[in-house]
């Protein structure tokens, strides 16, 4: 009946305490059911019934998959084959008689750790399978498998970056992915693709640290607390995790152990078991800075389910993380030595004198906060000492409410974050700006947040990040980055947030407002494209080349037919009439020009480079600048290469540049803001020596040179139609014209000349034929030494702008003579005869 009431099935399964149970009908006859049930500690049995599970009949014991059922037990049931059942493990088990007997699949260049499949109805032969890796299909029932690539599916614990410019690395702890290293962007034309990530330690990849200043050093660790120092020259890894003393007991790391690196030493390192290791050598060796700083209470005897449980119910903790340990580590930027800890079974501690004392602050101490709570970060204020702020959570007990905290006391007393957070948003991770106070930042479970006035209320970052759990945020200072990462998928990167650090109620009442942008890099993208590879290779977009501009509006611009749209709707919904507007505002609707907002750069010398279009609707938009001029227009003529004119302007060269902030409603120009100041300078040198200013001259030579032949060939293109409306005159004349023929098909030929010249012969073109240089040939020439460097102009190129020069001079002065002495001559003639030309 749809749930409305149930009876318990018990005839043939096991009376005793039952774990977790995988259950599947088969799809050939639906009386049949399996179920793969837990009996004890990771073992278990499958049984199968004939009759919808009236009774049951044991098929056989199974093991389930080393981290246990409570990481498995799905079982999946083949559409084809009649009792073929697959058992989702490390390595799926597949028994082709209903659970008898299980074999292995195989799994041939297949990540492990199976958790989801599906079928094709139409191929017995088709598996598609959900790993810890990823998904992968296989058409030859399991012999071989292809792994789909372009899902960007990775589960990131935490992340850290280097300080690299402009590109920095991104370092990421993976669920069973290793931990792994991608740049932010690449210098290359087609983006970041899978083959810029590499892997720099396998395994489940937990918290990576990098040395600041030297980011050749980088600390990595497999989950619970197997760390390493990477050397990012060598790939080298050293084994460094602290060991205990002699008649020590074991350290309990958890899962992803906190790894901290010193604000005020880069060889200084700390790392958390059950108790404060501390390292000044960069791990070479340790001491503990602290006894046991958890409430060490045997997980085996506390409450699951609201109840104590016995030895021998199906306890099942291999393969989670150890309990009753450090997961984070906070030291104040501004005091050495005053260090803050938190833990996984609600203990905060605080130490001033680096770890000689301790002082524990009670998780249920701070406002509604059960004693239960996780302490999932902890952030040391970056201005003030006494400042910190904690993230709890309390999941694993059912409460998913969000509990982020302030204390300006050390920890003795707190206020609530909360504010506008909606309920069960756990929060993960909290982040401040390294300039203004106010501002921060906070991973949940549901997306990322800001703050611009230091909690008091919390705005969710949109703009394309999806509402998925963000286990970690960093801030990459020199490029004022917000990098987030997602448990599932990926990376996401805030490009330049510098922007709200300026936002506030009343920078956002201006009408407009332009943000300071950050510096531009100058250079030429590398060939890298990955055109021809398939939809299934991935890649990913690249940061904005150029200088990205970012601006707010109040309000939108809107057209004079979108204010008269938005008013008859108002009057539809009030049940009001709608009057026809009359003509002459129809009319004005009709040819009015578009609002326009644009920028317009400048260059030191107050020359206008570029004007830039961008959005009319209110908010904030973003728009990027090239760094190239503004390309020369191209004559519209079936003669010339299209393509020479589609190319970019040249190349802006390095230095100060001004953008300003406009907007053009009906012919009134308004400037909204700026002019602000923003830099270009170059990403690098190339192996030989060249000039930007020198190689600027010569492009914009082009410019000119490219400009005069156009000039040109506007000219004789006005001639020549001329001769063919001379022809069509003549052609209907009622008076003898074969005098004025003769002389029409002379100056057409010399046209013909002129045209062979400028645009070579049509001929050949036809049929793809080669043939002797023309002007315009040459040009194309020019364009392609203009945009692959940065270099300039070579001696050659120098020669063919010079012949290009020269040749055009030579047609200029023959088209001036046709158009200031023989087509005037021929036209008195004409004239003269009684016969009128249509121009």
């Amino acid at each position: 009946d749809g749930g409305e009431t149930w009876k318990k099935l018990t005839k043939g399964l096991p009376s005793k305490d039952k774990g977790k149970i995988g259950i599947a009908v088969s799809p050939q006859n639906s009386d049949v059911i399996y179920a793969a049930i837990e009996l004890e500690r990771r073992k278990g049995a499958v049984y199968r019934s004939d009759n919808r599970g009236e009774s049951w009949k044991k098929m056989s014991n199974t093991v389930s998959g080393a981290t246990g059922p409570h990481y498995y037990q799905e079982l999946y049931v083949s559409p084809h084959k009649f009792d073929r059942i697959y058992l989702a493990d490390v390595r799926m088990q597949v028994s082709e008689d209903g659970g008898k007997t299980f074999k292995t699949m195989p799994e041939k260049n297949k990540h492990s750790d199976n958790h989801a499949l599906a079928f094709r109805k139409d191929d017995p032969d088709y598996l598609l399978v959900g790993t810890d890796g990823g998904v992968y299909e296989s058409f030859d029932l399991a012999k071989t498998w292809r792994f789909v690539s372009n899902l960007p599916l990775t589960q990131f614990y935490f992340i850290d970056v280097d300080d690299k410019e402009p590109f920095y690395t991104i370092y990421g702890g993976t669920q069973d992915n290793n931990t792994e290293a991608g740049p932010s962007g690449t210098d290359k034309n087609g983006g970041i693709s899978n083959c810029d990530w590499e892997v720099i330690l396998n395994a489940d990849g937990a918290q990576p640290a990098v040395e600041k200043g030297n980011p050749d050093i980088v600390y990595a660790q497999a989950q619970e607390g197997f760390l390493y120092r990477v050397d990012r020259k060598t790939g080298e890894r050293v084994f460094i995790q602290p060991q205990p003393g002699k008649g020590e007991g074991f350290e309990r790391f958890n899962w992803n152990a906190p790894i901290l690196l010193s604000p005020h030493s880069p060889a200084r390192i700390y790392f958390g078991s059950q108790r404060l290791w501390w390292s000044d050598d960069r791990g070479d060796s340790w001491k503990a800075v602290s006894g046991d700083l958890t409430n060490f209470k045997e997980r085996l005897a506390l409450p699951i389910m609201d109840k104590t449980w016995s030895w021998d119910s199906p306890w099942d903790v291999y393969a989670m993380s150890t309990y009753n340990t450090i997961t984070v580590i906070a030291e104040s930027p501004l005091k050495e030595g005053l260090i803050y800890v938190g833990t996984d079974d609600g203990r905060i501690q605080v130490t001033e004198n680096s770890g000689e004392s301790w002082t524990e602050i009670k998780v249920n101490s701070l406002p509604e906060v059960p004693s239960t709570a996780y302490v999932n970060d902890i952030k040391a204020d970056r201005f003030d000492e006494n400042t910190l702020y904690v993230a709890l959570d309390n999941h694993k007990q059912g409460d998913f409410n969000p509990y982020l905290f302030k204390s300006t006391d050390k920890g003795k007393s707190w206020v609530s974050l909360k504010s506008n957070l909606p309920d069960t948003t756990i929060v993960w991770r909290i982040v401040q700006d390294y300039k203004n106070p106010e501002l921060m930042f906070i991973a949940t479970e549901f997306g990322v947040y800001f703050t611009v006035n230091g909690g008091e209320k919390w705005t969710k970052l949109t703009g394309g990040l999806p509402v998925i759990s963000f286990r970690d945020l960093t801030i990459q200072e020199k490029e004022n980055d917000l990098v987030c990462a997602s448990f599932g998928r990926g990376i996401y990167i805030l490009d330049d947030y510098s922007l709200l650090r300026d936002i506030s109620e009343d920078t956002l009442k201006r009408e407009g407002l332009l943000f300071k942008p950050r510096k531009g890099y100058w250079y030429i993208p590398r060939i890298n494209s990955f055109e021809g590879q398939g939809a299934s290779f991935f890649m990913a977009k690249n940061p904005d080349f150029g200088v990205t501009f970012t601006y707010y509006l109040k309000e939108s611009y809107k057209t004079l037919t979108e204010k008269r749209k938005e008013q008859e709707s108002k009057l539809k919904k009030e049940g009001k009439a709608v009057n026809f507007p009359g003509w002459e505002k129809i009319e004005k609707e009709k040819y009015q020009q578009k609002p326009e907002v644009y920028i317009v750069i400048k260059n030191s010398n107050g020359d206008v480079v570029r004007k830039i279009n961008g959005n009319v609707k209110k908010g904030i938009h973003r728009i990027s600048w090239d760094l190239r001029w503004a390309k020369p227009a191209f004559i519209d003529n079936e003669n010339v290469d299209k393509s020479f004119g589609n190319g970019s302007g040249i190349l802006a060269v390095p230095g100060k540049y001004t953008v300003t902030l406009f907007k053009n409603i009906d012919g009134e120009v308004v400037q909204l803001d700026g002019p602000v100041e923003f830099e270009v300078v170059p990403l690098r040198n190339g192996t030989l020596e060249s000039s930007p200013e020198l190689a600027e001259k010569f492009w914009k030579n082009i410019n000119k040179t490219v400009s005069y032949a156009m000039s040109v060939s506007l000219q004789y293109d006005d001639l020549y139609t001329k001769t063919e409306n001379i022809k069509k005159a003549l052609t209907a004349a009622k008076t003898d014209t074969k005098e004025l023929e003769s002389e029409l098909f002379n100056l057409r030929e010399e046209l013909l000349q002129i045209r062979r010249k400028l645009y070579g012969r049509s001929a050949e073109k036809e049929v793809g034929e080669k043939q002797s240089p023309y002007i315009y040939s040459r040009i194309g020439v020019l364009y392609q030494s203009l945009n692959g460097n940065t270099y300039g102009a070579t001696k050659t190129i120098e020669k063919v702008m010079e012949i290009i020069n020269n040749e055009v001079d030579s047609v200029n002065k023959e088209i001036a003579e046709i158009k200031e002495n023989k087509m005037p001559a021929l036209m008195n003639k004409i004239k003269a005869a009684g016969i009128v030309v249509v121009n």
